[in-house]
């Protein structure tokens, strides 16, 4: 018999988390706080909640953290990169608030980190991640600007950061990682390039990330991670693959890292929780079709049904 989500409590864990500003989580936490809100808020749309936050107050804050290049900071004042970017686009889009961006110049901040070989740097200091040439695919999808980019390169970049075992790492050569799997499986889907993956090898290399316990790991000889639950099974999905995992033994590990008293989700069971692992678990369970949570699209890490309001409103 599976566990029960405690949704009530995981709410409550959510807002305790948003009105904490001096203790050190908070902290340290600070200079991400909008991927926090991300984070947070989505859970709260899945477990369809969302109306217990102050929709105005939200955007207001979001809108105070861009920076004059288009691009958002992780907090009001702070330096922009496309990682926070990404993160303020996905919560005006759940508000359904897009209309409240000059997406021009968004899109232009995000256009301008791509670089000659296609890859795109995460900020203006230029560290190159397969996880950016995802950021800027989603973001400029949501935003109907995919054209910005150079498509074709930027699909070229990550064909070039396919492994042998079938995954992907960060740049060319980097070892093979269940998020960096994630961000170019969803890269590749969202640009309709999915034949450039050999779906039974990376299957395989996905599935056997699953431990004894139920849960997945981020590569081999790793312990188990809730949020794995996430970049290993979306990806399954996308390449349809999911069915060569115990989901039921997946839905039992996830809500076995429940804190039952206080609500929030941890890495593991009995370990401290967090929004992040609330989040990635909430999700996980949205992905195994659990009972009362809402469905996630599992390239554009959002609910369904904002994903299909964006895109049917622009057929």
């Amino acid at each position: 018999m599976m566990g029960e989500l405690e949704v009530e409590k995981h709410v409550q864990f959510i807002l305790s988390v948003e009105k904490k500003k001096d203790d050190f989580e908070s902290v340290a936490m600070e200079h991400i706080r909008i991927n926090g809100a991300y984070w947070g808020l989505t859970t709260l749309a899945l477990l369809g909640k969302l109306g217990v936050v102050d929709q105005d107050e939200v955007v207001s804050w979001i809108m105070k953290c861009q920076d004059e290049s288009g691009g958002f900071g992780g907090n009001i004042g702070h330096d922009p990169h496309i990682l926070y970017t990404l993160s303020a686009v996905q919560v005006l889009a759940l508000y359904d608030k897009l209309d409240v961006l000059d997406i021009d110049k968004v899109s232009s901040y995000v256009s301008g980190l791509q670089n000659e070989d296609g890859s795109f740097s995460g900020d203006i200091w230029g560290e190159v991640d397969t996880r950016f040439s995802y950021i800027a695919i989603c973001c400029l999808s949501i935003l109907g600007r995919l054209e910005k980019l150079n498509v074709q390169k930027a699909v070229d970049y990550i064909v070039s950061c396919k492994n042998m075992d079938g995954g992907f790492g960060c740049t060319p050569g980097g070892e093979s990682h269940s998020g960096q799997i994630f961000c170019c499986v969803a890269a590749l889907a969202i640009t309709g390039s999915l034949h450039h993956i050999d779906k039974d090898l990376l299957g395989w290399w996905l599935c056997e990330r699953q431990v004894k316990s139920g849960g997945l790991n981020g590569r081999p000889e790793k312990l188990p991670d809730v949020c794995y639950s996430w970049w290993v099974l979306s990806s399954l999905i996308i390449i349809d693959r999911v069915h060569w995992i115990d989901k039921e033994k997946l839905a039992s590990f996830i809500l076995n890292c429940q804190d039952k008293e206080n609500g929030g989700i941890s890495d593991r069971p009995e370990d401290a929780v967090d929004v992040f692992h609330t989040f990635f678990g909430v999700a996980g369970l949205s992905l195994l079709e659990y009972p009362g949570v809402k469905a996630i699209d599992p390239a554009y890490a959002l609910p369904v049904d904002v994903v299909d309001r964006i895109f049917i409103g622009r057929r």
